[in-house]
Order: structure tokens, then C-alpha cells, then sequence
């Protein structure tokens, strides 16, 4: 699950403030942030009912998280959960960035309003391709009858994601589109195809 893997990143150092999309949970700052066990254990069970009972949180019926003022918005629920007027309420509180974590959860206006409004934006296709890295580390373990720790499989994927934003960024600046990293995304994908191809002599 993106979001519950999400949740850890603000735990790490010079993470902050973070919050949950089927509740709201919000720490101070990092050092009285919900601890990392506490999160795993709210992954599996895919609730905030724990951490909202927590002193330091706050929890907000039925109140969506795009109204918290905040650098990073990383949307990693379902299709168009973040829309238009979303989009408005995260650039009027300063947001610097927003990652997509799912297939599509950035409806097409939202986004293009993130993008005229200088927002960096990580389409899914890009910022969400972890799962599949993830499952292609997996088949790598079971053909070698290996088992990595979760260190290993993270510093590999954090690798994976590395290369994934330099060739997005690469192809941006390539082609006249620097920083607009959905049509670096496209482009970088389509290259990939066309090498494919072309190593297999079919172009």
C-alpha cells in the first residue's frame, strides 16, 4: 500500500508534519511525530483510529488533507482524488510539490493548474512505478532463492527511483520542457520503447 509506506518518509530525518487521508494525523514536528511502529502497525490495519487518539494529533471528520498547508502533497489513493478545487486550496498554502502514489489520482484540470501555477509535478507514471520496481527486486530474489532486508530492497529501489528522475529530468530539458515532468515522463517512456525496438530490429 503507497499511502502506508508514505506515512514513514515525514519520520525520516528532516521530515515533518504529515497527514492521512482517512483521518488526519499531525505532529508538531518530527520528534513528537507518531513512531514508525505505530505507523506500520496503522498500514496493516489501514486506519488512523490509533494515532488519531494520540495527544499530539488532530483528527478532522469527514475533512479531506488538502486544506493542511504543506511543501509536498502526495496524493496516493484512488483515481481524481485530487481535483480542481484542491489543487487551488494546496498552491493558495504554498505547496512546492506534488507526487502522484496511484494510478491517476490527480484529475487532468487539477493537474494542469499545478503546472501553470509553477508547482512541480511527478505524474504517476513516473512517481508511482516503486510497486512495479518493487516486484521486478522480488523476481530477482526468488530466481536467486535470496532474501533481502528491507534495507537492501529499499536502497535498490531508492536507486531505481533515482534513475527514473534523472531520465525524466533529462528528457524535459532535451526537449524544450524543463521541469514539466509529465512530458518528460511520456518522453522518456516512448524512448525506452523505441530503444526496445530498435535492439530487436523491429523499427
Amino acid at each position: 500500500v503507497v499511502d502506508g509506506h508514505m506515512d514513514l518518509l515525514p519520520l525520516r530525518p528532516g521530515g515533518d508534519d504529515t497527514a492521512g487521508a482517512d483521518g488526519l494525523h499531525k505532529h508538531p514536528g518530527s520528534t513528537q511525530g507518531a513512531e514508525p511502529p505505530l505507523c506500520q502497525k496503522r498500514k496493516s490495519q489501514h486506519r488512523f483510529v490509533e494515532l488519531a487518539a494520540r495527544p499530539s494529533a488532530e483528527y478532522h471528520e469527514g475533512k479531506g488533507v488538502w486544506t493542511v498547508k504543506c511543501d509536498i502533497a502526495l496524493p496516493c489513493a484512488t483515481q481524481n482524488e485530487l481535483q480542481l478545487e484542491d489543487a487551488k486550496t494546496l498552491v493558495a498554502n504554498g505547496v512546492l510539490a506534488v507526487a502522484e502514489g496511484a494510478n491517476m489520482p490527480t484529475t487532468i484540470e487539477a493537474t494542469e493548474y499545478l503546472q501553470e501555477n509553477g508547482i512541480l509535478f511527478a505524474p504517476g507514471k513516473a512517481s508511482n512505478a516503486g510497486g512495479v520496481a518493487t516486484s521486478a527486486l522480488e523476481m530477482s530474489q526468488n530466481s536467486q532463492r535470496l532474501s533481502w532486508t528491507f534495507e537492501e530492497v529499499d536502497q535498490r529501489l531508492q536507486t531505481i527511483m533515482e534513475n527514473i528522475f534523472a531520465n525524466v529530468d533529462a528528457a524535459s530539458k532535451d526537449y524544450g520542457f524543463e521541469k514539466n515532468y509529465v512530458v518528460g515522463a511520456n518522453i522518456a517512456g516512448f524512448l525506452k520503447v523505441v530503444d526496445a525496438m530498435n535492439a530487436q530490429g523491429i523499427v
